[in-house]
């Protein structure tokens, strides 16, 4: 893997300030397949300071030029999709065919819809007498997590451009090839320097410094809950503005009158795709008690489909293998009936862990409150309606879910009820212009299509 030994400053590569750097460590072989710069907050200043300067300048852009640029993006993004799925492979350990569809091609659609926003978005309107003005609210700091390492750049970085904002990203240490091959693809897209930046290095250093420099007008985070709480103080002593990305403990709500084949089918395929590591995966089978049986033993037939080193990709380092192995043997400990795969690593090289499957699982249990970010299913039984609707909002989490039923007005009204920010109705498509954020401790904010835009514009009124 070819990697840059240097920063995305002000449109050019330069010498980081300090020698240190961090090995890039492939997780399917557990060797070192790149080093790249550890950053210092002397690196974070310098491309805060570049991302300051070219900000008067973006955010007079016209919104139709602004929109070209981001187009011309994509079609970088799109022209390197093999060998951004080659280094997505490489650094996260994704299998092959998941890294070429999903975390090579997703974020070109993403990049396409901002493109289109950016031309279209109603950035000045009428109210009564007042004109009111959408304006860019600033320079950005973009903290990325590992686990969908381009799309969430993309996520965070062509709203902000299409505002109007300029940006300082720091992705996550693990992953930081796919991080400097998108700065190569706004270097040749032509986006004017100092509107993107980036720093890698250690988030206690590169990413703390970030979300504290006083040039930042707002931190946008995607990764743990634990960390959102302290970059949330940080901001809220600065009066900055935050956008929140958290954790989630989703609910794939599987009514009576539901096809039960299917809703397992897709809910152990929801949960297996990227080895388990996406926090809107839905980790918790709820299951009516007259079924129940039936969709355990249909859940472990799905699950042994999904073989470690073939569908199932590694975790991304060995502290993740550790984490989620341990809580797997919690499960145990609390009582859960483990039905498929177990704590045992499946494979004697690389981080992975076997698929795993847990049936009597009950609500208070750490299996069914926490998030896992791994390969694990808790099935649980409910009585009825009200309580499956009682346990569907039954963690501090609220991000995602799922309900499936005979039809979809059903499936509906009990989607209305349940507190979390996106629903999947009967398997419903992913798509990239509806808004992604969590309710309760799963975040603040929205990302993705025109709510994702907002997040980067503040308003003024002009009375007349």
């Amino acid at each position: 893997m070819k990697a840059h030994d240097g920063m995305y400053i002000g449109g050019r590569w330069r010498p980081a300030a300090a020698p240190e750097t961090i090995a890039v460590i492939d997780p399917a072989d557990e060797q070192v397949i790149a080093h790249v710069p550890a950053g210092t907050a002397e690196d974070v200043d310098a491309a805060v300071r570049a991302a300051r300067a070219a900000f008067p300048g973006w955010a007079a852009t016209p919104p139709a030029e602004r929109a070209r640029h981001i187009a011309a993006l994509r079609d970088e993004l799109g022209r390197r999709a093999e060998e951004i799925a080659e280094t997505v492979t490489a650094e996260l350990g994704a299998p092959p065919a998941l890294a070429l569809a999903v975390h090579a091609s997703l974020p070109v659609a993403v990049a396409g819809s901002y493109a289109e926003l950016a031309g279209s978005y109603a950035f000045e309107e009428k109210i009564g007498t007042s004109t009111v003005l959408m304006e860019p609210v600033g320079v950005v700091g973009a903290i990325t997590p590992w686990n969908y390492p381009l799309h969430q750049i993309v996520a965070k970085v062509a709203p902000a451009l299409a505002a109007g904002c300029t940006v300082v990203l720091k992705p996550a240490e693990d992953t930081p090839l796919t991080a400097q091959l998108f700065a190569e693809a706004v270097h040749e897209a032509g986006i004017p320097a100092g509107v993107f930046n980036l720093v890698t290095g250690l988030g206690p250093v590169t990413g703390q410094a970030l979300a504290e420099h006083e040039g930042v007008d707002l931190v946008s985070f995607t990764g743990s809950t634990a960390v959102g709480r302290k970059i949330g103080a940080t901001a809220g002593g600065a009066i900055k503005r935050v956008a929140l990305e958290l954790g989630g403990k989703s609910a794939n709500v599987i009514l009576p009158s539901a096809d039960l084949a299917k809703a397992v089918n897709v809910g152990i395929a929801n949960v297996m795709s990227n080895s388990g590591q996406t926090c809107s995966a839905w980790t918790r089978m709820l299951v009516h008690k007259d079924r129940y049986e039936e969709a355990v033993e249909l859940a472990a037939a799905a699950v042994a489909k999904y073989v470690p080193g073939e569908r199932v990709g590694p975790l991304v380092n060995a502290k993740q293998q550790e984490r989620v192995r341990g809580y797997i043997e919690k499960g145990v400990e609390e009582g859960a009936r483990l039905v498929a795969g177990g704590p045992e690593a499946p494979l004697e090289v690389g981080y992975y862990v076997s698929p795993t499957v847990f049936a009597d699982v009950t609500p208070g249990m750490t299996i069914a409150q926490e998030e896992i970010f791994g390969p694990v299913v808790s099935i649980l039984k409910y009585e009825d309606e009200d309580d499956a609707l009682a346990i569907a909002n039954g963690t501090v989490y609220g991000l995602a879910g799922a309900v499936w039923a005979g039809d979809d007005s059903e499936a509906v009204a009990f989607a209305r009820r349940m507190d979390t920010g996106q629903v999947d109705i009967n398997g419903g498509r992913f798509n990239p212009l509806a808004p992604f954020g969590g309710y309760k401790q799963s975040g603040v904010g929205r990302e993705l299509g025109p709510h994702g835009l907002a997040e980067y514009l503040q308003t003024k009124s002009l009375q007349f």
